[in-house]
């Protein structure tokens, strides 16, 4: 890892970084979207210098991937089941100065590559991520806030631009340095099969980053955009209230290694003024005849509702361990 205060190591100004595509997969499912992946990385200009499909412990999987894309470095999830294991593990078979994490479920729109990789010439730059365009299983749905999108990993209404505190994982890149510390924390973050759809995983790992390298930015480029599946599956309000109430969870996760103020630095603003405004507008939207409107002011309410509910519960679980373990517990 870097020293304490000192920026990361800078790349050469007079050529490109050398880069790797790492995407994760873990289900056939998605075998179709998961070729998409692959295919839209290999288009890129400039082409990644190494692509690598990781397997999440599903070794059938892993067979017929490596059957279909010979070409392509399909390797198995060698640490613990889940997204931050695999990612890790692409990071750990690659060579590259910088890594890009694009999601199976992910299409890299052209200019991918070419938006990320130019800011790596600033030596402060610890990463960059692009735009995620939600592309929806047929119609949005008319009661969805745009301020909620990111409970489909896409951007969101209230999202910063330009510096930003963290990427979003479907669309992202580091430079390999990052990664000495042991990289994305396995006790955060997706699981297949797990009963709830956690995240957090890279907000952890952006937060835990800049702590260590107090000089290093990570950069939002909108330039570097890529598209990202939504089924139908996950347009229901179960999902909805589900996936708010995990990232709740989540968030405790990542304020119990990060601390509150940097955990929660972003989600206070969105709170605060983002959401506000965003039920303001729904209701608005009656004045012009959209009965949809007040609709997405309640889906706002009750999301931030559930994530809160979602937040407290995660705390409480932290305590208990750490109560139990205290004299006279």
């Amino acid at each position: 890892m870097f020293a304490k205060h000192d920026p990361p190591m800078s790349l050469n100004p007079h050529r490109p970084p050398t880069c790797a595509a790492v995407i994760c997969a873990y289900t056939d499912d998605r075998w179709n979207d998961t070729l998409e992946a692959v295919k839209s990385v290999r288009e890129q200009n400039p082409r990644p210098d190494e692509v690598v499909l990781v397997v999440d412990h599903n070794s059938d999987l892993q067979a017929r991937l490596a059957d279909q894309l010979p070409d392509v470095r399909v390797v198995a999830n060698q640490n613990d089941q889940g997204l931050s294991g695999a990612r890790n593990t692409g990071v750990a078979v690659t060579t590259s100065e910088v890594i890009m994490f694009l999601d199976d479920d992910a299409s890299a729109l052209p200019g991918w590559t070419a938006g990320l990789l130019h800011h790596y010439t600033n030596p402060n730059v610890l990463g960059v991520g692009g735009r995620i365009e939600p592309r929806w299983g047929g119609s949005r749905p008319t009661w969805w806030p745009p301020e909620f999108d990111w409970v489909v990993g896409c951007n969101y209404t209230g999202q910063r631009t330009g510096i930003v505190r963290n990427l979003i994982g479907a669309n992202a890149s580091f430079r390999r340095e990052l990664f000495a510390d042991g990289g994305f924390t396995t006790g955060i973050g997706r699981t297949a099969g797990s009963r709830r759809p956690a995240g957090c995983e890279e907000t952890e790992f952006c937060i835990r980053s800049s702590q260590a390298n107090p000089h290093g930015i990570f950069i939002y480029e909108d330039s570097a955009a890529v598209t990202h599946s939504v089924p139908k599956d996950r347009q229901t309000f179960a999902y909805f209230r589900s996936r708010c109430f995990s990232e709740g969870l989540s968030k405790a996760q990542v304020t119990e290694s990060v601390g509150v103020a940097d955990g929660l630095s972003s989600e206070w603003t969105y709170t605060r003024r983002t959401l506000p405004m965003g039920v303001l507008r729904g209701l608005l939207r009656l004045l012009v005849g959209d009965v949809s409107g007040p609709a997405r002011s309640a889906a706002i309410v009750i999301g931030l509702a559930y994530t809160t509910a979602g937040y407290v519960v995660g705390l409480l679980r932290g305590l208990v361990p750490r109560c139990a373990g205290r004299k006279g517990w």
